[in-house]
């Protein structure tokens, strides 16, 4: 019964899990982020290719 009452008292498990889940939502936000940044960039990158070539001929 003691085993049961201390397994019970314990939270360290419990920040681990917390700070693994806070992580993976800073991770999903990088990647999201990043995602939508690099789609800004090849849309930008795309247009100035395209000025270049209209400007050489």
């Amino acid at each position: 019964m003691k085993f049961i009452n201390k397994l019970l008292r314990d939270e360290q498990g419990a920040t681990a899990i917390e700070y693994g889940l806070i992580a993976a939502l800073i991770a999903v936000a990088a990647i999201t982020a990043m995602s939508t940044l690099g789609s800004n960039l090849s849309a930008t990158f795309s247009a100035v290719s395209d000025d270049l070539v209209a400007a050489e001929g």
